[in-house]
């Protein structure tokens, strides 16, 4: 059984369907912090210090352990000299 078949039998249970959908916001987060850090070529120590944490504050966050709050997403955004924009669909 590969990945997208265990995916789709899994997902016949509402309720493993409807926890991990409330799961995609911060993974997509996740992601973008990853794609832009990589991007601007930084470590995740070069990050941390450019808005004033420790690298495992970054890392954290990176492996999913950690959620973190608006203030400090908006300083990562600001590390990067992005905005950020949360909104409601």
């Amino acid at each position: 059984m590969n990945h997208k078949e265990i995916k789709e039998k899994l997902f016949k249970d509402e309720i493993v369907k409807k926890e991990y959908d409330s799961l995609k916001p911060i993974y997509d987060l996740t992601q973008e912090i990853i794609r832009l850090r990589i991007e601007n070529d930084l470590t995740q120590k070069q990050l941390a210090q450019l808005i004033g944490t420790k690298q495992s504050a970054i890392s954290r966050i990176e492996n999913g352990s950690y959620n973190p709050s608006i203030e400090f997403i908006e300083k990562i955004a600001s590390a990067f000299n992005k905005k950020l924009i949360i909104k409601f669909e």
